[in-house]
């Protein structure tokens, strides 16, 4: 069975639940969990899971679910995942801890797209499943929101180091989201009378003390301006302590943040900076399309005019020619089964090397000493080779390789200067990338 995976799918906005409760074990886990099962396919209107992942897949059924649980059991854990094959796409964990006082169940939801949730009865539904756990489970904290936005606030530490979040976890209203529920202990810290009077779409107290909100009918509204205008006056009410205008300037800033920018790249690099954007996390994407329509690449510096290149002094020019062949083909060696097209040389697959390069952080991510030995080297050749054989580019060998030219047109490349460059840095590969040097080549060969 081939799950959807959530993380490969494109980058766009999921709808996130957490949900952080107590239960009780001591009469079995099947009929302590039963409920929370029967609930969830109540419920999941439309993006139930069809497959249960213990230490195996398994088609989702409640003998494949309680089967999953036992076979990842320890003294002190168990847990299992839940997903779906089909659209939409979701990655459901639920996490047992036999060892916390009392007993502690953790699920998170992840369903993508956010969109699913358009309609205001899908919302509801969720809202319902929500309210049942809450009401059978006693609920330390559970939130469902926007997953890119929750992101941005900060969400699950909100600028705490990771210890203290995990000591303390919600402590207090640090974010008033789409849907809440605050435990007994939270509503007496805030006050009953002012939790239950705050502005929102739906305030319900539960039967063991909890509350659950809903600050608007749909989650996928959640950026409208009345929406975070709903939002800023639940958390406001809350939270005495804050401005209310300050929360409100701080919503605003993060829908701009998340609203759609159009992209529109320097011309030679779009198909490179496309595949760039689709590499930033969701809630990041936008702000990078803002980023790279800003950014104009560097003019490429690694030239001369033709009339001040520097002559050929190599004894044997043909065995020069063949050994930048062969460093040709050690970048060939490395990347032909992540880039295949670089057996082709053209420049589409400089292109594919350049994203390569950028996506696996190169720079960075191997040691120097092997970068300046090898890589630069190969890709250096690699480059002038694709100028001489789609540019009609022809080498000028030289003894040392920094000094080695491509001639294409009234200008000398040097391709090993820009191979060098280039690897500087992760943001380098796009200032000094290989595809730049080749469209400002192409430009001026006439």
């Amino acid at each position: 069975m081939k799950v959807l995976d959530l993380h490969g799918l494109p980058e766009e906005d999921s709808l996130r639940l957490d949900f952080r409760a107590a239960f009780e074990p001591k009469e079995g886990l099947q009929s302590e969990l039963k409920p929370f099962l029967l609930t969830l396919e109540k419920h999941a209107d439309g993006w139930i899971p069809d497959v249960v992942n213990g230490k195996r897949q398994r088609k989702y059924s409640h003998s494949s679910f309680w089967k999953a649980l036992e076979e990842r059991r320890s003294p002190r854990t168990t847990g299992l995942g839940l997903y779906r094959t089909t659209w939409p796409a979701l990655d459901m964990s639920l996490w047992l801890s036999f060892a916390a006082h009392p007993p502690e169940l953790d699920s998170t939801v992840m369903v993508k797209p956010l969109s699913f949730f358009t309609e205001a009865d899908r919302c509801q539904r969720l809202v319902e499943m929500v309210r049942a756990w809450a009401s059978r489970y006693p609920v330390r904290h559970a939130s469902a929101h926007s997953s890119d936005d929750s992101e941005l606030a900060g969400f699950p530490g909100f600028g705490r180091e990771l210890q203290t979040a995990v000591r303390d976890g919600f402590d207090k209203i640090y974010e008033v989201f789409w849907l809440n529920v605050f435990g007994p202990r939270l509503v007496e810290s805030v006050g009953r009378e002012r939790m239950l009077s705050t502005p929102a779409h739906r305030v319900e107290q539960l039967p063991n003390g909890s509350v659950l909100l809903v600050t608007w009918p749909t989650v996928t509204d959640f950026a409208s301006k009345e929406a975070r205008l709903a939002q800023a006056r639940a958390h406001a009410h809350l939270r005495p302590d804050l401005d209310f205008d300050t929360l409100l300037r701080t919503l605003h800033e993060r829908s701009a943040m998340l609203a759609p920018v159009e992209p529109r790249f320097h011309p030679d690099l779009a198909p490179l900076l496309s595949r760039v954007v689709d590499r930033a996390a969701s809630h990041e994407r936008q702000r990078k399309i803002s980023e790279l329509n800003a950014w104009q690449p560097p003019e490429p510096e690694e030239w001369r005019p033709s009339n001040s290149a520097l002559p050929q002094d190599v004894d044997n020019p043909e065995r020069v020619l063949e050994h930048y062949g062969d460093l040709a083909e050690h970048l060939v060696a490395l990347l032909h089964s992540e880039v295949p097209s670089v057996f082709e040389a053209t420049p589409e697959s400089l292109t594919d090397a350049d994203f390569y390069f950028w996506r696996e952080e190169f720079p960075k991510s191997r040691l120097r000493e092997a970068i300046d030995e090898h890589a630069v080297p190969a890709i250096g050749a690699y480059l002038g080779e694709v100028l001489v054989r789609n540019l009609g580019g022809r080498w000028i060998p030289r003894k040392k390789l920094e000094e080695s030219q491509v001639l294409v047109g009234n200008r000398v490349w040097l391709p090993f200067v820009r191979a060098r460059n280039y690897m500087r840095s992760r943001q380098s590969l796009l200032d000094y990338s290989l595809t730049w040097l080749y469209r400002v080549a192409e430009r001026h060969r006439g």
